[in-house]
């Protein structure tokens, strides 16, 4: 699907959701191919009201090639829905004639004054700056605030940045040094993770992809797959591996997973493996695919294990690694003052986990959207890259960002909390490479979470 179409579908949202008779259409999707019987499948199973499996139908549909659009558009016909179909074939011809009224030449702006009645002044006047009056010398300064408060006379002085006070830290040193001792003790201030095991966790490691998905083998991800079971396990995880799974197997494991009872364990932890795309979204950004080509977006990914779907892991932390690339754009970086040797590796065996895929500026109906969506409380998405790049893979050494978190949990988990050990794997991955990556994170956690060691 085009950027204007995108656009279109986004504009037209509230009214699609609000009308759209999905149950007719099923049939309709399927005998034009704009859907697989899979897929419609999901959105039924995912998706409870008839505006539920709309707003998903809508969403989806922008993943479904160039003539998707007009394809949707002759289901609705077909379907005897042709108030929708009108509105949107109108729609769609008027976005690509420009409206002569919609651009208009500065000379006919008009000074508007905001404010209450009584405060508009009697006389407007519209001063226009001859060509040989040079403009800045003409600016004067506008103060804003109530007269009295204004100084006596303003002074180019009064703008310069303040020389920085210092700060006395004080000579007791020692409360920062065992502070995360005590914070680990503090259920107001730090999640107790005191049961053995301390949770699941799920890894998701897809390599071989069918060849009808277009999608190249992720040759190194095996590397990256037992490192991280080494290391859960040694967080004292219970640990678990699902290799080369469909869009709809994923969902399923997943499910699975939310459907155990958890009331035991302290922590959830899932781990994904696969190739990536930028995706519509309105919490977590990204998609990770299936073996079949199939996408599935981490927002998806990460409800299935909210309060609803699964109240026994209600207010523990549950922990999201996303190993696939956020988009395809690949990232230079800039020139700083060199601090690290470590930036100077080739990138001879890097790979990127990228498929193209771009995304325009979100508009789409926000109150009717989020009031379907809980509260993400206690969860953490943890991106291998920033959304819109790509994340590098090494063929035989794994991926950057798995290798670095491992080797950081490795080293640091005893002493440090889960933030800060992010904050590290972030600075390490910046440093490698010719093309550069960093990580990022979405935190919703209410505490900071220390791993058993």
């Amino acid at each position: 699907m085009d950027e204007a179409d995108r656009q279109l579908l986004r504009r037209c949202r509230v009214r699609l959701v609000g009308e759209l008779q999905v149950a007719e259409l099923w049939d309709a999707l399927l005998s034009r191919e704009l859907f697989t019987r899979d897929m419609i499948e999901d959105i039924q199973a995912g998706s409870g009201s008839r505006r539920d499996q709309a707003r998903q139908l809508v969403t989806d549909l922008e993943t479904r090639g160039r003539q998707a659009l007009p394809l949707f558009i002759s289901c609705l016909e077909d379907t005897g829905q042709d108030t929708l179909a009108s509105f949107l074939r109108i729609s769609r011809q008027a976005a690509g004639k420009q409206d002569p009224e919609a651009v208009k030449p500065l000379d006919h702006l008009v000074p508007v004054v905001l404010g209450p009645i009584g405060l508009t002044p009697k006389e407007q006047r519209v001063v226009k700056l001859e060509p040989s009056q040079p403009a800045q010398g003409n600016l004067t300064p506008v103060v804003l605030g109530p007269e009295e408060l204004w100084p006596a006379r303003l002074r180019p002085e009064v703008l310069r940045p303040e020389t920085p006070r210092p700060v006395d830290i004080g000579s007791d040193r020692s409360h920062d040094a065992c502070a995360p001792e005590k914070i680990k003790g503090h259920a107001d201030m730090a999640y107790i993770l005191d049961a053995d095991p301390c949770g699941h966790c799920l890894i998701i490691n897809n390599v071989n992809f069918h060849p009808s998905s277009g999608l190249s083998t992720r040759t190194g991800s095996n590397v990256d797959c037992e490192k991280l079971q080494h290391r859960f396990r040694w967080l004292h995880f219970m640990v678990e591996v699902k290799n080369d799974l469909t869009a709809k197997k994923m969902v399923a494991a997943l499910v699975e997973m939310a459907q155990r009872d958890h009331r035991a364990l302290d922590c959830f932890v899932v781990v994904i493996l696969s190739h990536g795309c930028q995706a519509s979204h309105l919490q977590f950004p990204g998609a990770v695919y299936g073996t079949d080509g199939c996408a599935v977006s981490i927002e998806k990914i990460v409800n299935i294990f909210n309060g609803t779907g699964c109240p026994s892991l209600g207010g523990k932390p549950k922990l999201f690694f996303i190993q696939a690339c956020g988009g395809e754009q690949k990232d230079h970086g800039f020139e700083v003052a060199c601090t690290s040797s470590q930036g100077k590796a080739s990138d001879s065996d890097s790979e990127p986990d990228a498929v193209p895929y771009q995304e325009g500026p979100r508009t789409c109906d926000q109150l009717d959207a989020v009031s379907s969506l809980p509260t993400p409380s206690d969860i953490l998405v943890s991106y291998s890259t920033f959304p819109g790049f790509v994340s590098w893979r090494d063929k035989k050494s794994g991926s950057w960002y798995i290798e670095t978190l491992d080797g950081i949990l490795g080293q640091w988990a005893r002493s440090e909390d889960l933030q800060s050990l992010l904050l590290r794997v972030a600075n390490a991955v910046s440093e490698k490479g010719i093309y550069k990556q960093i990580p990022g994170c979405f935190n919703f956690l209410r505490k900071k979470l220390f791993f058993r060691t």
